[in-house]
């Protein structure tokens, strides 16, 4: 009898445990293999113009500004929060890398430092507000985000507009043919897989995001690591602001608030990919490469100006609504494990 069973119930359990580890592989590269599948696509219905390295070049320097605001913008959803000050936030600091050369004088380097000082301190502001204060994060960086646009406004009523020197403009140039904003995106990534991957700050973030009330009993204090989560992506939304101010080499107050949908988009499409379930910089960045290769693809189609917004809304909603079955998914998981038998 026993035998019989084995050979009817063996079948299904391995089954059941290839279409398990099928649904975790595409759960996990299910949007790294949308992007393969985007590229093949438009290379065979572009085939002159899409795989050129001028249109790939043009890529990685006009979405470099949405992949660093993307990778801003995760620092602080893997506590748990969100920053809504991001898109308000690069207007105002690339209208001060310019303004503060062109008004005010200042050596170009000390202009940057100056922006990406007052960066981290916004951002450790809206922490602060937080957790001392107790605003809800969405109102706090809502509301210094419309402070920070006023500001904007009244720095600069009018384009800001005149001679910048090369050093500065070259921030935005290129080395051996590669866009230098895209080296920074890559340096930022980098930087943010160490603290998240390799060391115990970004892991406690995880912790906070996950569940605040346990990492508070096990002396993970909100009130100290959330402002810090904060000033990190005050730090990239001011040299996102740098590297946009080099580029446009003007300074207009109507850029900024444009930037804040793709930024959501990208860090939250990212959660669901690579680690499903929580933000994570490689998923960013393949989240980010997704949306840059689609649209930029349907633009060379013929597609009109509407398609970006439509296409960035559609995302978003998706984005959401797969980050919450992935949490929902990690969670029965974990609560698999903690009830299966030693």
């Amino acid at each position: 009898m026993r035998s019989w069973l084995g050979l009817l119930g063996g079948p299904r359990v391995r089954v059941d445990h290839f279409t398990a580890r099928t649904t975790r592989f595409v759960s996990a590269y299910g949007l790294l293999l949308l992007l393969v599948l985007l590229v093949i696509v438009f290379s065979l219905l572009l085939p002159s113009t899409f795989l050129t390295w001028f249109n790939v070049r043009s890529m990685l320097s006009d979405k470099s500004t949405i992949a660093l605001l993307a990778l801003a913008e995760m620092v602080p959803v893997a506590a748990g929060a969100f920053d809504l000050s991001i898109g308000y936030a690069i207007g105002l600091y690339h209208i001060l890398a310019v303004g503060l050369i062109i008004n005010q004088g200042l050596p170009w380097p000390v202009a940057v430092i100056v922006v990406l000082l007052l960066g981290a301190a916004v951002g450790l502001g809206i922490g602060l507000l937080v957790t001392r204060v107790g605003i809800d994060p969405f109102i706090a960086s809502l509301g210094a985000g419309t402070v920070l646009y006023g500001v904007s406004f009244w720095y600069a009523p009018y384009q800001i507009v005149g001679v910048l020197p090369s050093e500065f403009v070259g921030l935005a140039g290129s080395a051996l043919e590669v866009p230098l904003p895209f080296v920074y995106v890559l340096a930022v990534s980098g930087a943010l897989w160490v603290l998240f991957e390799r060391l115990p700050f970004g892991r406690r973030l995880y912790m906070l995001g996950a569940n605040p009330r346990a990492a508070e009993l096990v002396g993970i204090s909100r009130s100290r690591y959330l402002p810090a989560a904060f000033a990190i992506s005050g730090l990239i939304t001011a040299i996102a602001g740098v590297v946009l101010g080099a580029r446009l080499q003007v300074a207009t107050t109507a850029v900024g608030p444009n930037y804040l949908l793709p930024a959501f988009v990208g860090a939250l499409l990212g959660s669901t990919a690579i680690h499903p379930g929580r933000v994570n910089v490689l998923g960013t960045l393949v989240a980010v490469f997704v949306l840059a290769v689609a649209v930029a693809g349907l633009q060379q189609l013929g597609a009109q100006f509407f398609v970006e917004p439509l296409f960035n809304g559609t995302m978003l909603i998706a984005a959401v609504g797969l980050a919450a079955i992935a949490s929902r998914r990690r969670a029965r998981e974990a609560d698999g494990r903690d009830r299966s038998p030693d």
